[in-house]
């Protein structure tokens, strides 16, 4: 633990003051992001998707379940993979207790990944999750959405130097460097009105930290995130943590 500024609890009490008044700002600003959000247009979403399931086939609308808003995960697990993703898992760990309190608000909560369905419910038994989870195999719902990438498009940054932490995940889902990074993580969300499904969100990269429940705890810690100089990610799949360290 590093040496840190130590002060009275009076002096606490007035930067914590001053602080709560900067949080409250942001919460505020949070508040009307979320009214934006939901002032977007919608787009009807006409490409007939066909997605393999637990129980079959199903359309996009299939997917509602009873519900008519609808979001998707979009998780790195693609064809060649053995596992899925470790940050993807670690927000897999969040969205999956939330599923029935959003269901509670008319909201069915998936995800979707290009990996065959019996590798993602092979791979879900293992976690011990219970959300609903697809298999966009031979559909370009992942691609039409900017998570799914060529070997053409990715040709730059392959030729560079490829993070550690990029190898690391890719060894990690038991595939190579350009078969890993293939594959990128998103959210989107639907809303079937007149039967009809409309994409009304879309996001990824930080746009997904709400799904990663962790940072914002960690964000109130002494240290924080603490993830500076670190070649390495310290994200794992939460079957694999190794006793904590002093």
């Amino acid at each position: 633990m590093p040496e840190h500024r130590i002060g009275t609890q009076e002096e606490f009490e007035a930067a914590r003051a001053e602080l709560l008044a900067e949080e409250k700002k942001l919460t505020r600003r949070s508040d009307e992001l979320a009214r934006k959000r939901r002032e977007l247009p919608w787009v009807p979403v006409e490409k007939d998707y066909g997605f393999e399931t637990e129980g079959g086939t199903k359309s996009l609308a299939d997917l509602f379940g009873g519900c008519s808003q609808l979001l998707v995960y979009h998780f790195m697990f693609g064809p060649p993979y053995e596992a899925g993703c470790p940050v993807c898992s670690s927000i897999a760990d969040t969205l999956d207790p939330n599923a029935v309190h959003l269901k509670a608000r008319d909201v069915t909560l998936i995800c979707s990944s290009r990996a065959p369905i019996d590798k993602l419910l092979a791979y879900r038994e293992r976690m011990g999750w219970g959300f609903d989870w697809v298999s966009t195999a031979g559909s370009d719902f992942h691609r039409d959405l900017g998570f799914q990438y060529t070997a053409e498009e990715l040709g730059p940054f392959l030729a560079g130097d490829i993070p550690p932490t990029v190898r690391q995940m890719a060894e990690a889902c038991g595939t190579d460097v350009p078969g890993y990074v293939t594959e990128g993580p998103g959210l989107s969300a639907y809303a079937l009105s007149n039967g009809t499904v409309h994409r009304t969100y879309v996001t990824t990269a930080r746009g997904l930290e709400p799904a990663m429940a962790y940072y914002g705890l960690l964000d109130r810690t002494p240290l924080g995130r603490h993830e500076e100089g670190e070649e390495t990610h310290w994200l794992r799949r939460h079957d694999e943590y190794g006793p904590p360290t002093a």
